[in-house]
């Protein structure tokens, strides 16, 4: 019996987002694709349907405008014809200036989309361990099965595979009070590279008040409130004791008040996310606050009044990888040639930007299969800009990141109200010329 996929095929593991958009992608450049998918026979706890593609979460995609960070990411997507962006707008529900779609018809339609390609041959299997093709994409989502999980982990070695989200809220730093913030490191040492928002007694008692009494998003039923130290949300250390902060993110001591020569109360400390320091990332206030009140609550700290966030914070149960360590831009592993990984797990956030990374691994897939070297996405693309943060070395603890336009390179001279036009334009332009120059299929395959 002849092995399927034959020679220059690719085996895809998982058919959510970014799995079928990969097979889709693969199939319409000719080259033979299996996909290898555990429902219904095995389920997550997430999932409750057996259709491709099911949005576990929230139905909607996000903004349609260009001015957002998934807005101007679906637009790329459809500059490079992505087969799951298609389909999501023949599914497409009233929300606005937001894609949503109907769930049961969007996975109908991603799933017939699929299992209709001759050259995609479903495997309806639980992969218990990376398969060892010389093409594969792992696209199993940010819940695979404790078997695939636990030869991810053993693949990675230690350290190199994370089991909980701990996500802290980044902010545009445009829009911080700096008349209020004050830039040093604890005792004087290093060069200033934390940028701090003091706080006195009678704020730090507000905030708190504020923070003790906010809404969280509920447990989803597979969820266990237990977390490691490391990833303990904000709010839950708070309940622990009215101090407990002071001595944990907020602890004020070793960063003196150069504008008073005195040790305020409590702390904020906000680190750069981008070399450019546009984004500030807010150390140590992973939360499980609803959004809406991430930015109530956060905006009663000095400072963040007029904050704008380009990611707010979340706690949850998700398996990732270390990517900058593990993988290249185009999302190969950087130790097996012709390993790669797509979706969540490799550290996007998001609907969008699951899709957006089986496009890209798919992408790079091919150019394996033909025998050339892949290539990055534009760094001015915000596929690229996002793919390039998640997978660039980095000092410290790596985090999921979603499509945000602190990502992009900063055009100037330019006003800042024009920045963002400016940026969209450069990274349109600069998808449709990597589409043109570096693959000469049509991606596109669905009807």
């Amino acid at each position: 019996m002849r092995a399927w996929p034959p020679d220059g095929g690719v085996t895809v593991v998982g058919a959510g987002l970014a799995g079928s958009e990969a097979a889709l992608v693969l199939s319409a450049a000719g080259i033979p694709v299996e996909l290898v998918e555990m429902r219904p026979s095995v389920s997550s706890p997430a999932h409750r349907s057996a259709w491709f593609a099911e949005l576990v979460c929230s139905n909607s995609l996000g903004s349609g405008e260009l001015s957002s960070g998934k807005g101007l990411l679906k637009a790329e997507l459809g500059v490079l014809g992505s087969n799951l962006l298609f389909l999501a707008r023949r599914a497409r529900v009233p929300a606005g200036k937001a894609l949503a779609v109907d769930r049961e018809i969007f996975g109908r339609m991603v799933t017939g989309a699929v299992r209709s390609r001759a050259n995609i041959r479903v495997t309806e299997a639980e992969a218990r361990s990376i398969p060892d093709s010389p093409l594969v994409i792992i696209a199993c989502g940010p819940l695979p099965s404790d078997g695939l999980s636990d030869s991810i982990r053993s693949f990675l070695g230690d350290a190199g595979y994370y089991f909980y989200d701990a996500i802290s809220p980044i902010v545009d730093a445009s829009t911080i009070d700096m008349k209020i913030a004050f830039a040093a490191d604890r005792y004087g040492a290093g060069d200033g590279d934390y940028l701090n928002l003091p706080m006195t007694r009678e704020q730090y008692g507000v905030f708190l008040s504020a923070l003790l009494s906010a809404r969280t998003v509920p447990l989803r039923e597979f969820e266990n409130e237990k977390y490691f130290e490391s990833c303990m949300p904000l709010e839950t250390m708070a309940h622990r004791g009215p101090e407990t902060l002071l001595y944990g993110p907020l602890r004020p001591v070793g960063l003196k008040d150069p504008r008073t020569g005195k040790i305020p109360h409590a702390v904020v400390q906000l680190r750069r996310e981008n070399a450019a320091g546009t984004m500030l990332n807010l150390v140590g206030f992973q939360t499980k606050l609803t959004y809406p009140e991430q930015e109530r609550v956060f905006s009663l700290i000095p400072g963040l009044a007029r904050a704008k966030y380009l990611r707010h914070g979340s706690v949850h149960r998700n398996g990732f990888l270390d990517a900058p360590r593990h993988l290249h831009p185009w999302l190969e592993s950087r130790v097996r040639k012709g390993l790669f990984f797509a979706g969540q797990i490799t550290g996007v956030e998001g609907y969008v930007e699951s899709i957006a990374a089986g496009f890209v691994a798919a992408i790079a897939v091919i150019a394996r299969a033909e025998g050339r070297e892949p290539s990055a996405f534009p760094e001015a693309s915000m596929t690229g800009a996002l793919l390039r943060h998640i997978t660039a070395p980095r000092k410290g603890g790596f985090q999921p990141m979603n499509a945000n336009f602190g990502l992009l390179p900063d055009p100037l001279p330019v006003r800042k109200r024009e920045r963002k036009e400016k940026q969209a334009s450069a990274a349109l332009s600069a998808i449709a010329d990597f589409r043109k120059n570096f693959f000469k299929f049509n991606p596109l395959c669905v009807t």
